[in-house]
């Protein structure tokens, strides 16, 4: 959904997630790394353990280059590839000493990354016989937000709201303290709009508003929500708000389904007829892939 946001900003989070992971690694210095001789010079290769979707190149790229910046980087797969179990990704060359201090923050982020397009690319699989698409949220880990958005892109997904500023998501502690669904729904636009002189992410903030009850839902719809996330709803529950749905202007409101979607449900609900579904579990329940880096010593850079 904010596809131009991500890209805005990717490039000054790789600089800054990697700058940000080596001060908490490397702090003062790697100890360890100074057992090897000053010029030594080796030449690596990181190894896939498992059959995964790869991810995090610009991040792993960008860790040996404020490490190793001599370092030559020869990939053997693309960002958004499968790659096979005990596959060679990717070569380096250059000191052995850089390479060793740098190896634990490329792998830690590639590992993550790959970890979220794979599970990603797994959700967005199960439903790509229907045209209801897979969207995250900000259930994402603290201070890499850009990174793991960007890897759900990666492995098929859609981006919802980046963060508080560029959409509005009325849920149900907002319904409950702001006076009803309708009222919530009266202010959204007022509020963006008053919103626009400081906030230039406003003017194109979308409103939409979660619902638990098909009541909720009529209330929305009666208050003209266009788009509406139907929370914890049973399949007989969003079967229904389908068919309301197109009750009210055939069907103009977006509906999305959240909460206790997983691997083995979310074709079901897909098939029921939603546009979207969004689940945490792309983000915060990822499992890291698992990666092997292994070293020999040579002559010289080539």
């Amino acid at each position: 959904m904010h596809t131009s946001l991500l890209q805005s900003r990717l490039n000054t989070a790789i600089i800054d997630d990697v700058r940000a992971a080596l001060l908490e690694d490397v702090g003062a210095g790697d100890l360890t790394a100074q057992l090897v001789p000053a010029d030594a010079v080796a030449q690596a290769t990181v190894i896939s353990r498992e059959v995964a979707i790869v991810c995090g190149q610009a991040w792993f790229n960008e860790t040996f280059k404020q490490v190793a910046p001599t370092a030559t980087l020869e990939w053997h797969v693309n960002d958004g590839e499968q790659m096979a179990e005990n596959q060679t990704i990717v070569t380096i060359v250059g000191n052995a000493r850089e390479l060793l201090t740098a190896e634990r923050t490329a792998l830690n982020f590639l590992q993550l990354l790959s970890g979220t397009a794979t599970t990603t690319r797994r959700y967005a699989d199960a439903i790509a016989h229907t045209p209801t698409k897979m969207v995250d949220s900000r259930k994402t880990i603290p201070g890499l937000r850009v990174a793991q958005k960007y890897a759900v892109t990666v492995g098929g997904g859609i981006n919802h709201r980046f963060a508080l500023y560029d959409g509005i998501l009325i849920k149900e502690n907002h319904i409950a303290t702001a006076g009803g669904v309708t009222a919530v729904l009266a202010q959204a636009e007022t509020i963006k709009n008053a919103a626009t002189e400081k906030n230039p992410y406003a003017a194109n903030a979308f409103v939409m508003i979660e619902v638990e009850r098909l009541d909720q839902l009529h209330e929305a719809l009666n208050a003209g929500a266009t788009m509406i996330l139907l929370d914890n709803m049973s399949h007989d529950m969003i079967r229904e708000a389908v068919a309301m749905n197109m009750t009210f202007n055939n069907g103009a409101a977006d509906l999305e389904v959240s909460g206790n979607v997983t691997l083995d449900n979310v074709a079901s609900y897909a098939e029921l007829g939603v546009d979207r579904i969004s689940s945490g579990s792309l983000t915060k329940h990822v499992r890291a892939i698992d990666f092997s880096m292994r070293m020999k010593r040579i002559d010289a850079i080539k």
